[in-house]
């Protein structure tokens, strides 16, 4: 972190180089095309960020996909509220979480169904915005082929906007992205002994 600058005419002109070297990188910035948003790590909130970005798009009269790998019949507040809304198309992998199914071809079997909806968003250029959500798990469990996972995120539509969630991605996906943001985890109230909270966790 840099060091704090007190005296107030070295801040102004500290302040006065940042804003531009930021505007010099802004009007550089002119690319207008979809973009690869990547969240990993081990820390809460990657799924939470990227439906952020779908209520953002909504917002906007974008149309939307959702395919929620890993997630089965646990009922969340999200897949209520956001089916509800008209422009988003919501799918959920059938089996629910790998070590609840306990049987890794009926796994792989369900990854490839669900993966098959996400392949249809991801040739469709009606979809402004696509969400893959924990979709890192089903490459690190070589459910999926990674190879072809990549060939499709990157033939898809040049102005659809594409996130995918998940911890451990791969060095391709992080290679892939255009932006990676890893989320730490620093303490969980799960492991003080407090259950999974409505509102907040699902």
């Amino acid at each position: 972190m840099a060091k704090v600058i007190k005296d107030s005419e070295q801040h102004k002109n500290r302040m006065q180089a940042i804003k531009k070297h930021v505007d010099k990188r802004i009007a550089k910035a002119q690319e207008d095309k979809g973009t690869f948003v990547l969240l990993t790590g081990n820390g809460k909130g990657k799924s939470s960020s990227a439906l952020g970005m779908v209520a953002r798009a909504l917002g906007h009269g974008m149309k939307v996909g959702v395919v929620q790998f890993l997630k089965g019949e646990w009922n969340t507040g999200e897949i209520d509220f956001f089916r509800k809304q008209e422009h988003v198309r919501w799918e959920i992998m059938p089996s629910g979480f790998t070590w609840e199914t306990q049987n890794r071809d009926a796994d792989i079997q369900s990854s490839e169904q669900a993966w098959r909806q996400a392949e249809e968003m991801l040739q469709d250029d009606s979809f402004d915005l696509v969400v893959l959500d924990e979709l890192t798990y089903l490459l690190h469990y070589e459910y999926l082929d990674e190879g072809k996972v990549l060939d499709a995120l990157m033939a898809r539509p040049e102005n659809q906007h594409l996130v995918v969630t998940g911890r451990g991605a791969s060095d391709a996906l992080v290679e892939l992205a255009d932006t990676v943001s890893e989320i730490k985890e620093v303490k969980h109230a799960f492991k003080r002994g407090i259950k999974a909270q409505k509102g907040l966790e699902f």
